[in-house]
């Protein structure tokens, strides 16, 4: 009888390795926005890359760019990426039910984790768009590992703008994870729920 009840109010393994999928990116990409704005602007061209100065993983690349190019073109390509893996959490999202929320959980936690998901559903969409805006506003236009996808329309006061935007919901992102996983703590040390061992793998 537990096991139908527990196995009932999982996510399914596709949700959940969206989910994790996703966070992790997520992660990836504000640690290399942090960083490649600390690359000089001045720095010698080269084709061979280590990721991040920390000797894990060598990048090579078939022609010389500058480490700043080369950073803020990863960050393009990592951020469409995943851009159309939230899209395509969305449309899972909607085709497939959720489980519904603990009974465990009081009127006014439920309200405040489904404005909280809500608003990073919001968020997590409106973020890449900007810097997908922003990015054709400059003069370089994106390139997704390389293949060109778009040119650039060098329109200052558009690519300002979007840029704006695109911090602005970074750092609300960052807000709403913040809550997100001192909430996902809370539940896990001290309503000691279940609520961890729903967004994890099962059979």
């Amino acid at each position: 009888m537990v096991k139908t009840v527990k196995t009932f109010s999982q996510y399914n393994n596709i949700s959940i390795f969206l989910h994790w999928l996703i966070a992790v990116g997520i992660v990836f990409m504000f640690i290399l926005g942090w960083f490649m704005d600390t690359v000089p602007k001045d720095a010698a061209k080269s084709s061979t890359f280590d990721l991040f100065n920390m000797g894990l993983y060598v990048w090579e690349l078939s022609k010389e760019v500058s480490p700043r190019s080369f950073y803020f073109n990863l960050h393009k390509s990592v951020g469409i990426s995943l851009f159309a893996l939230i899209i395509l959490r969305i449309l899972w999202r909607l085709t497939h039910k959720p489980p519904a929320l603990l009974d465990s959980m009081k009127t006014w936690e439920k309200k405040l984790a489904t404005g909280a998901h809500h608003g990073l559903y919001f968020l997590m969409v409106a973020t890449p768009l900007a810097g997908i805006i922003m990015s054709i506003s400059s003069k370089y236009g994106i390139h997704w590992f390389g293949i060109k996808l778009v040119g650039g329309i060098d329109n200052k006061a558009s690519r300002e703008l979007f840029y704006e935007f695109h911090e602005i919901f970074g750092l609300l992102i960052l807000l709403i994870l913040f809550f997100h996983i001192a909430g996902a703590f809370k539940h896990a040390l001290v309503d000691k729920d279940g609520t961890i061992r729903r967004m994890w793998f099962h059979k």
